[in-house]
């Protein structure tokens, strides 16, 4: 079969076993480095997708997917003006594509109370046969049943955080105090007893140590028909087409409300994943750079040794070209074996990560995730195709860019200068 003639000898120097120990060793160093590195980088992303993901879902465990709320400081309606504008609302929301519930709430800032202990807490009204359809696992959630928080009953359901710092249990009495200002402008704070209905646990501070979940009309009783606490949630089809329902619907909400999506409510928690994936991925192509590093020394090494080779095939009539592409086929091939062997390596092991562990975890006579520490007690992976992709095309780049310079120096190599002393 035809072949260039760099391609030829490229590939027969990659080979050859004539070549020197320290060379030799300096290729495999190379190629192992490489692969190692891309490897890395594909599991440590996985999983720290795979943590992203595990958070997302805990925060929409209790979260909706997005909500309307009024715009603060809009212009005060009259009660009945007011409800006929939410119901306005709701129908435009339910209208947009890809919206697949919605239901109201009330919301306000509290203070939860069982002698001798105090705490702040987020009282939180909803309606117990829309919640689960505006949330993604509610009822899975809660220790009792929402079906319990029934008009009147004065029950509540809180985080097992609450629970744990206020010593309360299922059926045992909780005060809440909201605070309110009178008609004459004092101080009027509305106390109210609940019945604990059931505690449940998320996983997340935001949820177990923050929110108390009440019937609608109850916790509008404490509100004082406050329309700042009101508002509206909705559940998207698919979560993380949230913000663009949300863009959708704002442009059709009458003036003065407001839709907001989870990933804005939430931003600092992802914000934070993004940095820390962003600066994991460029520690760990560093990985990579090294390995490329080392790509230019063999090279060099070897453009050194092949002096005499290089001036036979320049008097023979290769061009500089022509002898810079073999060292460019050395490079490649082995820095791209690498790329090649480093991703088949980090796909196998991201997507086997559950199975891994455990194994790991025996032989090593430890708990990776301790459930006595952590919520998570397992380590998710969850691997991304474009991840892989980016990944591999950045290591291909690093590679390619380390045969550079030598072949460039093995082309610039005078045929008599190099059979001089021959």
């Amino acid at each position: 079969m035809f072949q260039p003639l760099s391609l030829f000898v490229g590939l027969r120097y990659v080979r050859a076993r004539t070549q020197k120990f320290f060379v030799s060793f300096i290729t495999w160093v190379s190629l192992v480095g490489v692969c190692l590195g891309v490897a890395a980088l594909i599991v440590i992303l996985s999983v720290m997708n795979g943590f992203e993901g595990e958070l997302r879902g805990r925060l929409l465990a209790l979260t909706a997917h997005a909500r309307v709320t009024l715009v603060p400081g809009a212009e005060a309606a009259e009660p009945g003006v007011l409800r006929e504008r939410w119901s306005q609302v709701a129908r435009e929301a339910r209208a947009v594509p890809g919206v697949v519930g919605a239901a109201p709430y009330v919301e306000i800032q509290a203070l939860a109370m069982h002698s001798p202990e105090m705490l702040p807490v987020l009282l939180r009204g909803v309606d117990p046969a829309a919640e689960p359809a505006v949330t993604e696992a509610a009822d899975s959630v809660i220790e009792g049943r929402l079906a319990d928080l029934v008009p009147g009953a004065d029950r509540v359901v809180v985080g097992s955080v609450i629970a744990k710092l206020l010593g309360l249990g299922l059926g045992e009495r909780m005060t809440l105090l909201v605070p309110g200002v009178g008609p004459d402008g004092a101080p009027q704070p509305r106390l109210r007893e609940f019945t604990i209905a059931g505690i449940f646990e998320v996983g997340l501070q935001d949820h177990d140590g923050v929110l108390v979940l009440a019937d609608l009309e109850d916790a509008r009783a404490l509100t004082a028909d406050d329309p700042r606490a009101a508002g509206l949630r909705l559940k998207v089809a698919d979560a993380l087409q949230a913000p663009a329902a949300a863009a959708a619907l704002q442009a059709r909400l009458p003036e003065g409300f407001e839709a907001r999506d989870w990933t804005r409510d939430h931003a600092n928690y992802f914000r934070a994943i993004r940095i820390e994936k962003t600066m994991m991925a460029l520690i760990l192509l560093l990985i990579v750079a090294v390995a490329a590093f080392n790509i230019v020394a063999m090279l060099v090494m070897v453009v050194t040794d092949k002096r005499t080779d290089i001036a036979i095939l320049r008097t023979l009539g290769a061009s500089p070209g022509g002898v810079m592409g073999v060292f460019l086929t050395q490079g490649l091939v082995i820095g791209w074996f690498g790329v090649a062997l480093g991703v088949a390596l980090g796909v196998a092991v991201a997507a086997n990560v559950a199975d891994i562990v455990p194994v790991l975890e025996g032989l090593l006579g430890f708990r990776v995730m301790n459930p006595d520490v952590y919520y998570i007690t397992r380590i998710p992976s969850e691997l991304r195709w474009d991840n892989v992709a980016w990944i591999g095309g950045a290591a291909l780049l690093l590679t390619g860019l380390a045969t550079v310079y030598p072949a460039l120096r093995a082309s610039k190599v005078a045929p008599a200068e190099a059979l001089r002393y021959e």
